[in-house]
């Protein structure tokens, strides 16, 4: 998967949790939960709908691997 497809998804995922997160200003390699309100239960959320966007499956252990853009374009590429 490309970055501006990994991107794309990514962003349009935290639009949806996070609404009033300033995404135009996002710092790819510090983590959401630094940079917005994001919680446990928001990103339990962006997984799962990362899950569901992508038709994979990701591992708990994965999960720390998706804390930010830099980590999503990371793990995506690799899959």
């Amino acid at each position: 998967m490309r970055d501006e497809d990994i991107d794309r998804i990514v962003l349009e995922m935290l639009r949806q949790i996070a609404p009033e997160a300033p995404l135009d200003s996002l710092e790819s390699h510090l983590s959401f939960r630094d940079q917005f309100e994001f919680d446990s239960v928001d990103f339990l959320n962006f997984i799962l709908r990362l899950e569901k966007e992508t038709n994979s499956r990701i591992s708990e252990l994965d999960y720390p691997k998706l804390s930010s853009l830099h980590g999503c374009r990371a793990y995506f590429r690799e899959s």
